[in-house]
């Protein structure tokens, strides 16, 4: 029985994909037609490493499953975030650190500009992954596969964590252990989302300004755009200007699942997990 709720939120747009999965998938998990602009396939995407010893193994084999994609590779480089994860254009930036007891696991951030990503960044928080909830392989691997696989475009297969595993990252589960790698479902939707080439590419761009360098806490994530499960899936919204957008997808922590040792890092309180505007959704 899944006992454990991880909150993994994100917004999925309806583009029809002609492949068959099983039933319990959705024919589509295209986040939002979101897409890194290129002029040939396959492209080469930089992960930025940022993250200590204790993540070194799950970023390292997620960007080895997620180049196993026909369209795209990912290469690990050094990380250029700070402390404070700042985004680099053109590439994914990759963190880890302990961004204190906020009520989230783990932020998965894309800059959209015309339509295609700008810049990533994913955040880790271990003040929760030193927990002994989640301090294991197998959370690590499926929160860094999944985060990673939101900055290319993905969404999730199925938000419905009491449905059984479908043996992707890109699933939402309470229990882990299959759900470690990418699976057919997801290399299929990044061919459909990567079918089309580009005239620029934004590999290596500069976006216009964007204001603030770090996104950490509700209150600068903008307006909430997508809730399920009760508001244990969420996914926000900020209008940057000049056709510039911050898009936000957070993982939330349910304390009451934490160990009783644990369970103070859990507490989100009272303005934690908001609306976009500080205020609990």
């Amino acid at each position: 029985m899944r006992a454990t709720r991880v909150l993994l939120a994100t917004a999925v747009a309806s583009v029809t994909i002609v492949t068959l999965f099983p039933s319990s998938a959705p024919a589509n998990h295209s986040w939002g037609g979101y897409h890194w602009a290129r002029t040939a396939n396959p492209f080469t995407l930089k992960l930025g490493d940022n993250v200590g010893l204790a993540w070194n193994k799950s970023l390292s084999v997620a960007s080895t499953d997620w180049s196993n994609s026909g369209v795209l590779d990912t290469t690990l480089v050094a990380g250029n975030a700070g402390s404070r994860c700042k985004p680099t254009a053109g590439r994914v930036e990759v963190c880890a650190k302990s961004y204190g007891s906020n009520g989230w696991l783990g932020l998965a951030q894309i800059w959209i500009s015309g339509g295609h990503i700008t810049q990533g960044t994913t955040k880790m928080n271990d003040t929760y992954f030193s927990t002994g909830t989640y301090n294991t392989p197998e959370w690590r691997s499926l929160v860094m596969c999944q985060e990673v696989g939101h900055t290319f475009g993905l969404g999730h297969q199925d938000e419905d964590f009491t449905n059984p595993n479908l043996n992707t990252c890109m699933d939402y589960t309470n229990s882990p252990g299959t759900n470690q790698h990418p699976n057919a479902h997801d290399f299929a939707q990044l061919s459909s989302i990567y079918n089309h080439l580009d005239g620029s590419t934004t590999l290596a761009a500069t976006p216009a300004s964007i204001g603030q360098d770090t996104f950490d806490t509700p209150e600068t994530w903008g307006r909430k755009t997508h809730s399920s499960n009760a508001g244990k899936h969420e996914q926000f919204e900020r209008d940057l200007g000049n056709g510039n957008l911050l898009i936000t997808e957070v993982i939330w922590v349910d304390d009451t699942l934490l160990g009783n040792e644990d369970r103070g890092n859990g507490s989100r309180g009272n303005d934690s997990r908001g609306n976009g505007n500080g205020n609990r959704g």
